[in-house]
C-alpha cells in the first residue's frame, strides 16, 4: 500500500512470473471510470498510462469507435495487449502521432516521499510536487486534441487543486469538476478539459 492505495504484482496468464510494478484499480480508478462511461461512446480515446487497462476496457465496452491503450510501462503494455486491446509503449506523447476526441489520464498524482521504494514511486509519484507529471501532459495534450476533443484527468488534493487549475489556466484550457470522492487522507478529482 502507498498513501493507502494498493499496488499489486500481477500475474499474467501467459507466464509463471511475477511482472514489475502495474497499477492496480482503486478508488481513483473507479472514480474516473463513471466519467469515461458518460463521454467515451462514439469516440476515438486514448487511455494515457493505461496501466491495468481498466479504463480502456471500460471505453470499449461503453461503444467508443477506438480506443489506444499507452503507458510508458512496458510490462502494463505487454499486460493490456493480452487482453486484445490496441496497446504502445510511450511515455506520455513521445510515440503518438495521432490525435483523438477524448483523451483519459489517470496519472502518478501523489508527491515524493522517501519512504516510497523507487519501483512503487514510477506508479504512484507524479514529480515532487505530484503535479509535475499532469504539468507536462497538459502541455503535450493539447496537440492530440480533435476538434471539440476532451481531456477526462484524475488527480488529488495531495497533488494540489490550486495548481492544477493555475496550470490549466496558464495553458488555455477550459475545464469544470465531474466528480469528488472525498478519502480520509484526500480528496480526488475528476476534470473535464478542453481547449474550445
Amino acid at each position: 500500500m502507498v498513501f493507502g492505495l494498493p499496488v499489486c504484482w500481477l500475474r499474467t496468464p501467459f507466464s509463471n512470473y511475477l511482472s514489475k510494478m502495474i497499477y492496480e484499480p482503486a478508488e481513483d480508478s473507479f472514480l474516473i471510470e463513471k466519467s469515461v462511461k458518460q463521454f467515451a461512446e462514439g469516440k476515438s480515446a486514448l487511455d494515457m498510462g493505461t496501466g491495468s487497462g481498466i479504463l480502456a476496457e471500460v471505453a470499449l465496452a461503453t461503444g467508443a469507435k477506438s480506443v489506444l491503450a499507452v503507458d510508458v510501462n512496458q510490462e502494463a503494455v505487454n499486460n493490456v495487449k493480452q487482453k486484445g486491446i490496441n496497446t504502445r509503449h510511450s511515455d506520455l506523447f513521445s510515440n503518438i502521432s495521432e490525435k483523438f476526441d477524448l483523451i483519459i489520464f489517470n496519472p502518478p498524482y501523489l508527491p515524493k516521499t522517501k519512504d516510497e521504494d523507487a519501483e512503487s514511486e514510477k506508479i504512484t509519484t507524479g514529480g515532487t510536487h505530484g503535479y509535475e507529471i499532469i504539468k507536462k501532459f497538459l502541455i503535450q495534450a493539447r496537440a492530440h486534441l480533435n476538434p471539440n476533443g476532451k481531456i477526462l484527468i484524475l488527480f488529488s488534493s495531495l497533488t494540489g487543486r490550486e495548481r492544477v487549475d493555475k496550470i490549466l489556466q496558464e495553458n488555455n484550457y477550459k475545464f469544470k469538476c465531474l466528480e469528488t470522492n472525498k478519502l480520509f487522507f484526500e480528496e480526488l478529482y475528476v476534470y473535464e478539459t478542453s481547449i474550445d
